[in-house]
Order: structure tokens, then sequence, then C-alpha cells
């Protein structure tokens, strides 16, 4: 096939989109990355991956200032003290 006025030969982007094979492949997975993101920070599995405290723990009965960790290199004391 002969590649003339600087084709590359890949398959034309109107060609993709107007696939039926493209439509089924997409409307299959965009929704289904849509609700497995929902369900991973709805049922809170984020907050337990990323080690992020959950809106309920930020304060406590005992703590009711910020827990903000200032020093770099001593993080690991700070968050034993908060």
């Amino acid at each position: 096939k002969v590649m003339s006025g600087g084709s590359t030969g890949e398959r034309p982007f109107t060609d993709i989109i107007t696939s039926i094979r493209y439509w089924i492949i997409h409307s299959i997975t965009i929704p289904t990355l849509f609700l497995s993101g929902w369900l991973f920070i709805s049922t809170g599995l984020a907050y337990d991956v990323f080690g992020t405290p959950r809106p309920d723990e930020y304060f406590t009965q005992d703590r009711q200032q910020v827990p903000l960790a200032n020093e770099r290199f001593n993080v690991n004391q700070e968050l034993e003290d908060l």
C-alpha cells in the first residue's frame, strides 16, 4: 500500500468511531469503569487502600485539633503523638 502526503498508515479516526465494534466495546467498558470507581469509594475500600482516615475519624473526643504532620522526617513520631 502506497502512503502519500504524510499518511502514517494508521486507521482513520472516523473509521474507528463509526465502527459497531468500537461502540460495543466502549458501551461496556466505560460504564464498568465508572461503576467500579463508585464502588471503590462508596464501600470505603479507598480509605483502607490509601490509609486515609474516614470522615468520622479526623476528630475524636480526645483530640479536637486538625491531625497534620509538620515534620517531614519525624512523621512516624508525630502520628504516634496524635
